[in-house]
């Protein structure tokens, strides 16, 4: 079985599996591939067990009750009255601190507080030498993404296709979380300074946010087989890679975590359980997020309002042993969403985030239906195992 798992078939097998259940961030499905995995996971001599965490599981309701604050913010200070305008602007800048608080890799404080909360499970699996002080964390996700008109793959590859120089040279994906952040921070400014067309526009861009996120929550929930099930086939390729060769000097964490596509609540609740007893100076994290793309890539940096860069020495070790490995590796790109690497990387972690993009230099079907199996290129997963075994046993040696 361990074999089986390194080859492109048998990580299609594992991704066809959970691809069938139907995984919402903490829903009664995340919990049901979160207990297959983990029970894959043992079967491929790791100790593993399911860790129960609470997480609201969206992201449109806070966000949009962010942007709804932003709103009736803006319409209360257009009342003119100092008081008015002092009582809006602080709204919307109650607003805008809870969304920036939520999209940065923060403390969730207004979701954690204000919404109501459900079970959401996380997969932590121990592989390579369970008594080593030094430890490699790799992690993926389990659960899947609902879709939108937002996410339709069309326009931007219509704009690659119609301007190809120009796309060329474009290495850093779309801001889409800015105008989500913008509408009730310019609504707070424009209330403090009195700008009165400035408070038009910050209140139509804080209900045009509103609409947006009521129309991702009447949507359902893609496959999720390249977002993330790539990621957890890599995870169980490596498990069998290790177990085929076992190393000495490392423990291997191999995380699946749930709730990550409502903002990594998964990986902030492992924070809270488990980064106190990982010290920084002996412990390294490998993400791997969306690896079932034509081309396997490693980001130079992520964040939502603004960037975060991946330490160099981290990525210059994935890349040298992306070399030895002669595997292809696409370097200078930039995601302005946010995967599970953010918080690792915000926590101070020596931190890599490995994904995948077509031509476009855009993650496959990305939150769309067609994010199936059968669209996955399992070659490119098949690398990823091997690159992160390749890295594990580079600390290891080390």
């Amino acid at each position: 079985m361990a074999t089986e798992l390194r080859d492109p078939q048998g990580l299609e097998e594992a991704v066809r599996h959970l691809a069938g259940i139907e995984r919402p961030s903490a829903s009664p499905g995340e919990r049901e591939a979160a207990e297959w995995i983990a029970a894959r996971l043992r079967e491929l001599g790791c100790t593993a067990r399911v860790e129960e965490e609470r997480a609201h599981g969206t992201y449109w309701w806070p966000l949009g009750l962010g942007a709804a604050a932003g709103a009736a913010g803006g319409l209360l200070a257009r009342r003119g009255g100092p008081l008015a305008r002092l009582a809006g602007g602080a709204l919307a800048a109650a607003g805008a601190a809870a969304i920036a608080d939520d999209i940065t890799g923060g403390r969730q404080w207004f979701r954690r507080r204000a919404l109501p909360l459900r079970p959401t499970h996380n997969v932590v699996a121990t592989a390579g030498d369970p008594s080593a002080p030094r430890a490699l964390v790799i992690v993926a996700h389990h659960d899947a993404a609902r879709t939108s008109l937002l996410f339709h793959p069309r326009p931007l590859r219509a704009l690659g296709d119609r301007f190809p120089d120009l796309y060329g040279h474009i290495n850093t994906t779309p801001a889409l979380m800015w105008p989500v952040f913008g509408g009730p921070a310019l609504v707070a400014l424009a209330a403090l300074l009195g700008r009165r067309r400035a408070l038009t526009a910050g209140t139509a861009l804080s209900a045009g946010t509103v609409a947006s996120m009521a129309e991702i929550g009447a949507h359902g929930t893609v496959p999720g087989a390249n977002d993330n099930l790539t990621g957890v086939a890599t995870l169980l390729g490596v498990a069998g890679a290790l177990a085929d060769e076992p190393i000495e000097g490392l423990r291997v964490l191999l995380v699946s975590t749930g709730s990550e596509e409502s903002l990594m609540e998964g990986m902030r609740a492992f924070r809270r359980r488990h980064f106190p007893s990982l010290p920084r100076e002996s412990t390294h994290v490998l993400c791997v997020d969306t690896v079932g793309s034509p081309h396997l890539l490693m980001l130079e940096g992520e964040g939502m309002l603004w960037m975060n860069e991946y330490p160099p020495a981290f990525k210059a070790l994935v890349r040298a042993c992306a070399d030895e490995e002669n595997l292809a590796l696409w370097s200078g790109l930039r995601f302005r969403n946010a995967t599970d690497g953010l918080i690792a990387l915000r926590a101070g972690y020596p931190t890599a985030m490995l994904g995948s993009c077509d031509r476009y230099k855009l993650p496959s079907n990305y939150h769309w239906p067609t994010d199936t199996v059968d669209n996955v290129d399992f070659s490119t997963v098949a690398d990823a195992v091997a690159l992160c075994t390749a890295v594990a046993r580079r600390l290891a040696a080390s």
